[in-house]
């Protein structure tokens, strides 16, 4: 009888890793890490309950850190099998585990260096030479095409919008379908392709990271305008925590769209993250994956100055001139966007301004609850910028287009199992499962193992 167990994203919008076991065979959807929380970090330390050289395979949903950040480790640990995944996201996947990999080793030898770990020595949870094995790993599966998995079972992926790359995985094995969500993306973005239907499932696991929420219908480019405005007409800069595949894609397109309509015109914008520079240019390698015509993303890069070197993003902090900085991370738990806010936190003219969702525990989530000063690299900074949220610019389907995706199922699941939302999402998304579509849903707990 098949099996699943959620080794992550159960509780939590983070480390997703689902087991499928069917035969003698294990199967692990996504293998991302955990953030926010301290408690939550410290399981990429903790050994799996599976030991990873038994793991036959991995499907990898998306290329986004909570997807696919643990793969090193897993390799590291003994995993040796395939990555079946989009061209898309392997790319992705690769720019993403390097920087992964660039950003532990730092971290781990400026704690050493400047001694505020209570390791010693602090060491990174993988290095760069794990993230290229982890690389070569990697088969490229087509969409909408039945790609072969060990034990006689078969992956068709579909487009799910998010990012670039992004699918939903239908697994058939052991004589029963089960279909993985993956991260469902918006519905009409101007920047990605609509996620496409599934038209049956016996089983399906589905995320809930807005499962409890509507995302506003303000225009996006307007409100993005708003903040922008006002902030500059206070001499301030605006400094822009962004996820470097998806987000920074999308912020670009509107503020080109900004410009192109006269506004913001002598507003300077900087893209100071080396890997969001590289995810860009991903848009010309992969122009069926989007939207948007060569010419308009060629004509919104160029109104962007992409800043690469150190010294430069050094500089960017400096300078008190009002402007845009758009910068990784997303939820503001690492990369050269923590010097940004280091250095235009403290001063009430300048704003800090999110665009995604922020896990709880992290230093974003935290700025949005109103905390007035902020930890970074040891050093407590006070807070006295505006903090302001546009939840209308994520990247992840609110609760009715969760709803809407569901519907397309052209008869009821067995079971649909809710995951990767935090408990009040997940649940409000399995009470409006079973009220207006009449189907049993479950929030599993983590390590929670279900008969299929």
């Amino acid at each position: 009888m098949p099996t699943l167990t959620c080794l992550g994203a159960a509780g939590t919008v983070t480390g997703s890793k689902h087991l499928l076991r069917y035969g003698d065979t294990q199967l692990l959807i996504d293998c991302g890490l955990f953030q926010g929380l301290k408690n939550l970090r410290e399981l990429n330390w903790e050994p799996l309950p599976v030991e990873p050289h038994g793991i036959d395979a991995v499907v990898l949903t998306h290329g986004h850190l909570d997807h696919c950040g643990y793969l090193p480790r897993l390799a590291r640990d003994g995993f040796a099998g395939r990555i079946h995944a989009t061209a898309a996201t392997r790319d992705v996947a690769a720019l993403i585990l390097r920087d992964s990999a660039f950003l532990q080793e730092k971290d781990a030898d400026f704690a050493n260096r400047h001694g505020f770990s209570k390791h010693h020595p602090a060491l990174p949870l993988y290095d760069i030479d794990d993230a290229e094995r982890t690389i070569r790993m990697f088969s490229p599966a087509p969409l909408h095409r039945e790609v072969a998995l060990p034990g006689g079972a078969t992956l068709l992926l579909r487009r799910a919008g998010h990012i670039l790359g992004a699918a939903s995985a239908q697994i058939d094995a052991g004589g029963l379908r089960i279909v993985f969500s993956g991260d469902v993306g918006r519905y009409d973005d101007p920047v990605m392709l609509d996620p496409e239907p599934v038209p049956e499932a016996d089983y399906v696991v589905i995320e809930s990271t807005y499962g409890n929420r509507r995302h506003e219908r303000t225009d996006p480019v307007e409100a993005l305008a708003a903040v922008i405005e006002r902030t500059v007409q206070r001499g301030g800069t605006v400094v822009v925590p962004a996820f470097a595949v998806g987000r920074v894609q999308t912020l670009i397109h509107s503020l080109w769209l900004l410009r192109r309509a006269g506004r913001l015109r002598n507003v300077p914008v900087y893209l100071d993250s080396p890997m969001a520079t590289s995810a860009s240019e991903l848009l010309h390698a992969h122009p069926h994956e989007h939207r948007l015509p060569p010419q308009d993303y060629e004509a919104a890069c160029g109104a962007v100055t992409c800043v690469r070197e150190v010294e430069d993003s050094k500089a960017l902090s400096a300078s008190r001139f009002p402007k845009v900085i758009i910068s990784a991370s997303g939820m503001a738990t690492g990369g050269r966007v923590l010097h940004h806010i280091a250095a235009f936190a403290p001063d009430h003219r300048n704003t800090l301004l999110f665009s995604g969702f922020q896990a709880a525990g992290t230093r974003g989530r935290k700025l949005l609850e109103g905390a007035r000063e902020t930890r970074i690299h040891g050093q407590w900074i006070p807070v006295n910028a505006e903090v302001a949220e546009l939840p209308m610019l994520s990247a992840h389907a609110d609760a009715d287009e969760l709803m809407r995706w569901l519907s397309g199922l052209q008869r009821p699941p067995k079971r649909v199992f809710i995951v990767h939302g935090e408990p009040e999402a997940s649940e409000a998304l399995r009470e409006r499962i079973e009220r207006d579509l009449g189907w049993p849903a479950a929030v599993p707990r983590q390590d929670q193992v279900f008969n299929l």
